[in-house]
This record gives C-alpha cells, sequence and structure tokens, in this order.
C-alpha cells in the first residue's frame, strides 16, 4: 500500500505529539526498603500501578532480583525508573514513571538515606551506617521522615537538614508521656535545651 507524504508527515506529528507528556507534581510512585533477602521493611506506594499486596510483592521481588547484584544506581523494570542504593543489610528504592527525571528521584533517595543516617546517629552514638536493626528500632522516625519528604507522590523536601529538624519538631508535639524511648533520646540528642529548660 502506497502512502502520501502528507500522510507520513501527519502520522509522524501524531507521534511526536502523544509522546508529549503533561509535566506533573506527582513524581513519585513508591519508596521501598528492602533487607538482604528481598524482604519488605517499608514500603509505600502512591498510585495503582500494582493495587494488590501479592502484586507489590511480586514487584519487590523483580526488583529485588535485578538490583541486588548490580553497583549501578538506576534501572528501567516493567516500564518504570528505579534509583536505588544498598548500604550494609539494606536496599533503598525510589520509583517513578519510565519519562522520570532520574536526577529528582536520585535526590529523593539521598534525602531520605542521609535523613536516617543522621537520625540513627543521634539516635544511637555508635551507629556509623544505617543498619537493619537500628532502622527497626526506629520505624516511627523512618515514618515522619518519608512522610516529610514525599505527600501523596509529590516531592516535598530534599534536603536532609530540614527533615531531620522537622522530625524532631513532629516528636515534639507528642506528649511526653506517650512518646516512645527512642524519640525523648532523639529529641534530647537533638535539642538539649528542650529538655533541660534552658
Amino acid at each position: 500500500m502506497w502512502k502520501c507524504p502528507v500522510f507520513l508527515v501527519t502520522l509522524a506529528k501524531n507521534e511526536a505529539l502523544s509522546l508529549n507528556i503533561e509535566p506533573s507534581l506527582y513524581t513519585v510512585k513508591a519508596v521501598l526498603i528492602l533487607d538482604n533477602d528481598g524482604e519488605r521493611l517499608y514500603a509505600k506506594y502512591y498510585d495503582d500501578t500494582y493495587p494488590t499486596v501479592k502484586e507489590q510483592k511480586a514487584f519487590e521481588k523483580n526488583i529485588f532480583n535485578k538490583t541486588h547484584r548490580t553497583d549501578s544506581e538506576i534501572a528501567l523494570l516493567e516500564g518504570l525508573t528505579v534509583v536505588y542504593k544498598s548500604n550494609i543489610d539494606l536496599f533503598f528504592y525510589v520509583i517513578g514513571s519510565s519519562h522520570e527525571n532520574e536526577l529528582m528521584l536520585m535526590a529523593v533517595l539521598n534525602c531520605l538515606f542521609d535523613s536516617l543516617s543522621q537520625m540513627l546517629r543521634y539516635a544511637n552514638i555508635c551507629l556509623k551506617n544505617v543498619e537493619k536493626r537500628a532502622l527497626l528500632e526506629n520505624m516511627e522516625g523512618l515514618f515522619l521522615a518519608v512522610d516529610e519528604i514525599v505527600d501523596g507522590g509529590v516531592i516535598l523536601e530534599s534536603d536532609p537538614q530540614q527533615v531531620v529538624h522537622r522530625v524532631a519538631l513532629r516528636g515534639d508535639d507528642v506528649p511526653l508521656t506517650e512518646q516512645t524511648v527512642t524519640q525523648v533520646r532523639t529529641t534530647s540528642l537533638l535539642y538539649p535545651s528542650l529538655c533541660c529548660g534552658v
């Protein structure tokens, strides 16, 4: 079948227009933390890409199998952009759509990792790295940190200092009798003047 040049030009323009994607604030599709065995320690999905827990677990297993033996930091998997980082016995992942800017996703990943490093260092003076045991003991800080960094898939903060500060302030809103020992200790280490009445 012969196609006229006008038809081909029109087809090319329509294909180019279909590739033009509207910018969106909803950048992050998921934040994951897995252990050395690929088991979920933390997962927060911000859209319906994987609506059921079964689909989420299958995706997490797939992503872990593809990334746990590589040294790279970015992967394309199942039509998604995945940025990741490993540390001792943890794997951190931030997932966005295939057309998402990898640098923005990497900024979220670095902010999360650096925030957790600082928070866990304050909570446990001997800790030099983010480890599974320390993370499990401070899950409330992880939940607060992720909520400060990403809300509904929208990136709110990429400065770890600001995240740590806000997490400490949110911990101050909870009455002392309802705080965990870790929260009280973190607050006293971050802001000694609040606990000592100076």
